[in-house]
């Protein structure tokens, strides 16, 4: 199966439906039914750093082997430092942490490319852009939370979207050289905005998995996202 390329503002866009939202009964099965997306997202939640519990390495690995699909693991842990980088040997085509959760961020970049896998940054709503701008030069990724971590099915931040830009305009300046991503309330109402001012990938969860044809609903939004960016 051929997943879309990456792109940076000029190519097509990224959909990664969040398995958070799928049936963890039937998981293998909900995988097969976003056949098509670029990437699979992944939330990783330890109930310390964000107050949730989901899934950790067993599962991940588990997921790995049954699916084609990239694999983008979401780190909402603490310690990422420590952890991070055995995503990536389990096979995750990007490894994204945050920001907040970590005490030396490039020292785990680089310890999750030296396992094969393309390193993210996450930052929080209230986390701002401008204090990072410097280690993203070691990322691949830069993940802006348009909620609160640690819940599927919140609100759109809008307030978010200036960060989305600032963003796009660093990485069209040639100082950088990232995928933005954007997750948190991505839908067909929401999916717009974010493209305009420049967002490269969407996770989406309810958007997709509460779809009767989930592979469909991402098809739609990968639409919606082309025509707006």
């Amino acid at each position: 199966m051929q997943y879309a390329a990456q792109h940076t503002g000029t190519g097509q866009p990224m959909i990664a439906p969040s398995i958070l939202s799928a049936d963890f009964a039937r998981l293998a099965d909900e995988i097969d039914r976003v056949a098509g997306s670029d990437w699979l997202h992944v939330d990783v939640m330890d109930a310390h750093f964000v107050p949730n519990l989901t899934i950790g390495e067993p599962v991940v690995k588990s997921i790995r082997a049954a699916t084609d699909i990239p694999l983008d693991c979401h780190l909402m842990i603490s310690d990422p430092d420590r952890w991070a980088p055995g995503y990536a040997t389990l096979g995750a085509h990007n490894v994204t942490f945050h920001v907040e959760a970590a005490g030396d961020p490039v020292q785990t970049a680089r310890a999750i490319r030296a396992e094969g896998a393309k390193a993210g940054l996450a930052l929080k709503p209230g986390t701002a852009l401008e204090d990072y701008r410097e280690v993203l030069t070691e990322f691949d990724t830069l993940l802006i939370m348009t909620v609160e971590p640690g819940f599927g099915g919140q609100a759109f931040i809008d307030a978010m979207i200036d960060k989305i830009a600032a963003a796009r305009r660093a990485v069209d300046s040639g100082h950088l050289n990232l995928l933005v991503e954007v997750d948190g309330g991505v839908n067909a109402a929401t999916i717009e905005r974010a493209a305009a001012a420049g967002a490269d990938c969407f996770v989406a969860g309810s958007a997709v998995y509460g779809a009767d044809d989930p592979a469909q609903a991402v098809r739609a939004l990968r639409e919606q996202a082309a025509a707006a960016s």
